[in-house]
């Protein structure tokens, strides 16, 4: 029997699966080791670097570096400097072939799906491929163990974690948070056009009146700032209409107020309409940041 039965990329602050192996086993312990591994994956957070959770008949090892993580079901018998040595060497071949940014921007399960193949590849040689050729990197892996032991848990604590009481089927996983949000709507795209040239607008004629103001006087000063702090805000309305972030109404509030406060202090450099179009701009972005609400997160699949 292989020592080293599954294996699976996910992303370390949601526990998303990224790319996994194909698995042929389906007995009951395992199918359980792989429910307790999807539990345990939504916990990485909490365990930064390498960790060991040990079963009766498998274990479920773990490795973890920046947001991606690789775990692996292997057998008792396996040992730990192979389970270890084998993650690293998906982890390096993962990494190396999608950067961060795809990895951070990834949204449904198995999103890299065709790396199964590697991952098959390098299960299929440190299966079959004898500890003797795999010596000076088995040594190598075994030597920063004894330096730094990995985290040891049991596959029970993946349950209690969770609030599952041992001897119950029933699943019952803490949602991981997910920060995905609604689909952007044509206003919402109008919003940001606008927003996007109000802001061009207000850095526009701040810089032109910085470089025409050779003595810069405080009414001068206070005429730049009230360009370039809209300028700031306008573009903080943008990131918050497109990207989750906390406290979301105090900081829309925060930037409506900046704008119009702006606006009012540039009475003297702009028309009545162009004040209007400005603060009625920032009132639509605002509205539109208020209405788009997070997605509810999508179930997970198998592969």
């Amino acid at each position: 029997m292989s020592m080293i039965l599954f294996a699976c990329v996910v992303r370390v602050r949601d526990g998303l699966p990224l790319s996994a192996s194909t698995d042929f086993y389906h007995t009951q312990d395992f199918l359980e080791c792989r429910r307790r591994l999807k539990t345990l994956a939504l916990r990485l957070a909490q365990y930064p670097g390498r960790g060991s959770a040990e079963g009766r008949d498998f274990n479920i090892h773990f490795s973890s570096l920046r947001d991606v993580a690789c775990m692996a079901i292997c057998s008792r018998q396996c040992p730990a400097a192979m389970a270890f040595c084998f993650l690293e060497t998906v982890w390096w071949e993962f990494t190396a072939s999608y950067d961060t940014t795809c990895i951070g921007l990834a949204s449904r399960p198995y999103a890299f799906l065709e790396f199964d193949s590697i991952i098959q590849k390098v299960k299929w040689h440190f299966n079959h491929v004898s500890s003797i050729q795999m010596e000076s990197s088995l040594e190598k892996i075994q030597e920063e163990l004894d330096f730094q032991p990995p985290v040891v848990l049991t596959l029970e604590d993946t349950d209690v974690a969770n609030g599952i009481m041992n001897g119950h089927t029933q699943i019952h996983l803490e949602p991981a948070p997910n920060f995905r949000m609604e689909p952007v709507t044509a206003l919402g795209v109008l919003s940001l056009i606008l927003n996007i040239m109000c802001a061009a607008l207000n850095l526009i004629r701040g810089i032109h009146l910085a470089e025409h103001s050779l003595q810069v006087a405080h009414e001068e000063i206070g005429n730049i700032l009230a360009f370039l702090i809209p300028f700031i805000a306008c573009i903080f309305q943008c990131y918050l209409y497109l990207f989750y972030s906390p406290a979301r109404p105090q900081k829309v509030l925060l930037l409506l107020l900046l704008i119009c406060l702006g606006n009012v202090y540039l009475h003297g450099l702009r028309n009545v309409w162009q004040i209007l179009f400005h603060v009625a701009v920032a009132f639509l972005s605002s509205y539109q940041i208020l209405t788009r609400q997070l997605q509810e997160k999508q179930s997970d699949c198998g592969v």
